[in-house]
């Protein structure tokens, strides 16, 4: 689910006193797109998809990645509709609480 190897990695790029912000950023900014998408104020489906792998991926939540990139491959191709926004959203839930249980316990931010 988490990718600690890229967790740590992000860590060393930015340093330590950095990284608390960035994972803050991060997660405001998945919170203020999945609440948009909720409310049926996203971009096309490919975009948003798009931007929550990038986020994902950059972050080290592996699962998340994997899942919005697949999502983002149907909206490229037309099916959008098949995009299953439910699992998407709980990855990201599922994803956020267990970074943040094993970050704190590691005093990583």
């Amino acid at each position: 689910m988490i990718d600690w190897d890229r967790v740590n990695a992000l860590r060393d790029e930015v340093g330590p006193e950095a990284f608390a912000e960035v994972v803050e950023l991060f997660l405001e900014e998945v919170d203020e797109k999945v609440a948009q998408i909720s409310a049926g104020r996203g971009g096309s489906a490919e975009e948003d998809m798009h931007f929550l792998k990038g986020a994902a991926i950059n972050l080290g939540f592996s699962d998340l990645g994997a899942l919005c990139s697949s999502s983002e491959t149907l909206a490229r191709s037309g099916q959008a509709e098949e995009i299953d926004l439910a699992a998407v959203f709980d990855c990201f839930e599922a994803s956020r609480d267990r970074f943040l249980e094993a970050a704190n316990a590691k005093a990583l931010i």
